[in-house]
């Protein structure tokens, strides 16, 4: 029987004090399980390292990438990317047996179980707007998703309002989408497949996904200009379509606990050390998302 369900994403570990607290994480019981929600870190061997080590230590690791895995840095000796890259730290993994988007997902059998933990890679497309929406109509959000010139607008109009506002999106010139087109092609793609994926999953669900599925997350913010690069309209309807336990997430470093049309969110961010050193004296522990007292 497994132990708990546990998750943390955002170990960020170029970061010395983040680099300790992933080196020392460790599984309260043999059986438990770890979901890792994207964003270990940029350099190519300190994902695989990382994950590895996870693997030698948890019952099953179950990654899916964030953004900052997916960047190709002049520093890093691994040169490959896009779709590439992916490809290849998905080698990594399987070599070392965690879980991927990728591969078939695996049910979770603690208390309360079976449960299907489904890790989601879906990227996206500027539909977050920055003004506290999607795209307004469910239907003109797809329609405006499929439509590739009107992506091009979207992505457009979001790095003008981000520049105006003094910021700069850094996935841009780091993540590259090929083959793809754009970024959110790549996100269409995904999308479309994980879709696939999700129609033939029976029963009780946890979705693990870097960026959060729906946008409400993305309300709290403090910068709303970053929306954009932060998830697509087109996953807003799959917590509700399916019977989801819980909605697993990263990507906006506000860990928290809510709760949207009923089902569960959790945020398990580590971030970065400024970070969680103005919220105590260490990192989070991974967030326990089943199987806790």
């Amino acid at each position: 029987m497994a132990g708990r369900l546990l998750a943390v994403s955002d170990l960020h570990v170029g970061y010395p004090e983040n680099r300790a607290y992933a080196d020392a994480l460790s599984p309260g019981d043999p059986g438990d399980w770890l979901i890792v929600a994207g964003d270990v870190g940029e350099v190519f061997a300190d994902v695989g390292f990382v994950l590895a080590s996870l693997a030698n230590r948890f019952a099953k690791v179950i990654w899916t990438p964030g953004n900052h895995e997916l960047w190709t840095l002049p520093s890093d000796p691994v040169a490959l990317r896009g779709a590439a890259r992916y490809e290849a730290l998905v080698k990594v993994c399987r070599r070392f047996g965690v879980v991927t988007p990728e591969d078939e997902f695996p049910v979770w059998a603690g208390p309360g179980g079976p449960v299907t933990v489904a890790p989601l890679f879906t990227l996206y497309d500027y539909s977050f707007h920055a003004g506290g929406t999607t795209a307004g109509d469910p239907v003109a959000a797809v329609l405006a998703a499929i439509d590739g010139a009107v992506s091009d607008d979207r992505k457009s109009a979001a790095l003008a309002t981000a520049r105006k506002a003094g910021i700069t999106p850094v996935d841009e010139g780091r993540l590259h989408a090929d083959p793809y087109p754009s970024v959110a092609a790549w996100c269409r793609d995904r999308v479309a497949a994980t879709e696939r994926r999700l129609a033939a999953v029976d029963g009780p669900v946890v979705l693990a996904s870097h960026w959060p599925l729906v946008r409400d997350p993305v309300a709290a913010l403090r910068h709303q200009e970053f929306a954009p690069w932060c998830g697509t309209a087109l996953t807003a309807g799959w917590p509700a379509r399916h019977e989801v336990v819980a909605a697993v997430y990263g990507h906006l470093h506000i860990p928290r606990t809510t709760h949207y049309d009923g089902v569960r969110f959790e945020e398990v961010s580590v971030g970065y050390p400024r970070e969680w050193q103005r919220r105590g004296t260490a990192p989070p522990p991974p967030r326990v998302i089943l199987g806790g007292t």
